[in-house]
């Protein structure tokens, strides 16, 4: 999900760098699809309480994957959280964000401590790439909301159109030539 105003901002090529070294430690290629997000975060903002920005967009971004997965022929998604590391990845939150997605998430970090985590990394060659400045998001709330209850994010879900949104980011998609 490309949530920079510019292309100057240096995510996407980080991510350029993270996907090849995926590929080169699955010694196959990997493809790599960019879908612009900046839009419908300002849309989150405008419309929801602040505290929820985070579980609201991550939310909108399993629901892009669930999207895009059909495109390829996926089966699952596949993220690299581990539990309780930032807001929205909290028990409760996690619960909060699925709900609804009736599409399997498949997190194979999850009981992970961080240095293990870390380990990983070094080991597959991604660590010094995803340790690498880049600029934060925008959008991050002072305090974001930690335990969400499936009433409330219910109620904010109803405050946005998912499905428009999910289209726009699916639509205006790219895919990121790696070599």
């Amino acid at each position: 999900m490309d949530n920079c105003y510019t292309d100057e901002e240096g995510s996407i090529g980080k991510a350029v760098h993270l996907a090849r070294a995926i590929g080169d430690t699955e010694g196959r290629s990997v493809a790599l699809y960019i879908a612009p997000h900046v839009r419908n975060q300002k849309k989150i903002a405008e419309a929801c309480g602040v505290g929820f920005q985070c579980i609201m967009c991550k939310k909108l971004m399993l629901k892009v994957a669930k999207g895009l997965c059909g495109f390829v022929g996926a089966d699952a998604i596949v993220t690299g959280e581990s539990l309780g590391q930032v807001a929205s990845q909290t028990l409760h939150n996690i619960r909060a964000e699925e709900q609804g997605l009736d599409f399997p998430v498949l997190r194979p970090l999850i009981g992970l401590d961080k240095l293990e985590i870390e380990a990983i990394a070094k080991e597959i060659g991604t660590y010094d790439i995803s340790t690498r400045n880049a600029v934060p998001c925008r959008f991050v709330p002072f305090k974001p909301v930690t335990m969400a209850g499936i009433g409330r994010m219910t109620e904010e879900c109803g405050r946005i159109d998912f499905d428009e949104m999910v289209g726009y980011a699916l639509q205006n998609r790219r895919e990121v030539p790696l070599d």
